[in-house]
């Protein structure tokens, strides 16, 4: 258990639920679970708190009595710091980049009932507001520990070398080992993380990211996978055709949504009984039912799909249709 030599706050509901997508695997010939990261709790749950324990464990160990970080006006990272501040006694601050929007919803709305301070700038300008809003507050006297986008740092990434250990053992209830692993892609620490459980744990898949906008993601993981290692004092090497990347689901690009999101949502929903929100893993289960439609999978594949949370989203839409996030 390499990650218990980092200091580390509880936070979530841990492990959480492996359980198989029936219906999806009626409908492929593959069988095909979900990892229920939406069910880790704090204000909603979602895969950003298994980044948190070890992120707010330090920011104590700092003295710091403020937390700022950043996201889209519908950012869960956002909305789980927020929860995760107030619980541990700190004060919440976010940068959001986009439009204060006229009526508070979804994530924005549980940002407002966690009190937390928010900040909007253009979306470009997001780190450099978090800069200058950490210096405000340090004119102030006050001690701000900053996270970074998604809480993707080498310490964060500790979150899913965690989470990589509780599949090891689920798969080893299951009496079975995944092919595939598959999680939206966006800020790169969940998928460093799974990479570096792959190789501690020995787990056999290959790890899929489906990404949520177009940028060049291989980069940012591999250095992010590079700096972990470096971090724990380990030799690890990440193999070519371990990590893939796909950049088909993005749609008209991030914070908006597409027909075949909406479709992929509404199919979970109605199949499984599963909500997803449409900025992350709604666009992820699109491109998991395209992929298994299209035969990408070999037969029989053994597919974990992890559910990271997010359906607050859903609650930013007064009818659900394809188009633009609130910002």
């Amino acid at each position: 258990m390499v990650w218990r030599r980092f200091p580390q706050v509880n936070l979530a509901n841990l492990p959480t639920p492996l359980e198989e997508m029936k219906a999806v695997s009626r409908d492929f010939s593959c069988q095909v679970y979900m990892k229920r990261d939406d069910l880790t709790g704090l204000a909603f749950g979602g895969n950003k708190v298994r980044k948190l324990e070890f992120l707010l464990a330090e920011a104590l160990d700092q003295g710091a009595n403020a937390v700022i970080t950043e996201g889209g006006v519908q950012s869960n990272h956002a909305r789980m710091t927020a929860a995760a501040s107030r619980k541990l006694g700190l004060e919440p601050v976010l940068v959001l980049g986009g439009r204060a929007a006229e009526e508070k919803r979804g994530n924005l709305l549980l940002d407002d009932f966690l009190g937390a301070r928010v900040y909007f700038c253009p979306l470009s300008d997001r780190k450099k507001t978090m800069k200058e809003v950490g210096e405000l507050y340090e004119q102030e006297g006050l001690n701000p520990y900053i996270i970074p986008t998604g809480g993707s740092t080498p310490l964060g990434t500790l979150g899913y070398l965690r989470a990589a250990e509780e599949i090891k053992k689920q798969e080893q209830v299951l009496g079975l080992e995944f092919d595939y692993i598959l999680a939206p892609l966006g800020s790169g620490g969940t998928h460093a993380g799974l990479l570096l459980g792959k190789y501690y744990y020995g787990l056999r898949a290959k790890i899929l990211g489906i990404a949520v906008e177009r940028r060049d993601f291989r980069p940012l993981v591999e250095d992010l996978f590079s700096q972990s290692v470096g971090m724990l004092g380990m030799e690890m090497k990440m193999e070519k055709g371990d990590f893939m990347i796909n950049q088909d689901y993005v749609g008209p690009g991030y914070g908006y949504f597409d027909e075949a999101t909406a479709s992929a949502i509404r199919y979970f929903a109605r199949q499984e009984g599963i909500l997803m929100g449409p900025v992350y893993t709604g666009k992820a289960g699109a491109g998991l039912l395209d992929l298994l439609e299209q035969g990408f999978f070999p037969p029989g594949s053994k597919i974990l799909f992890i559910h990271t949370g997010g359906t607050p989203e859903l609650f930013a839409w007064n009818e659900f249709e394809p188009g633009e996030v609130d910002k």
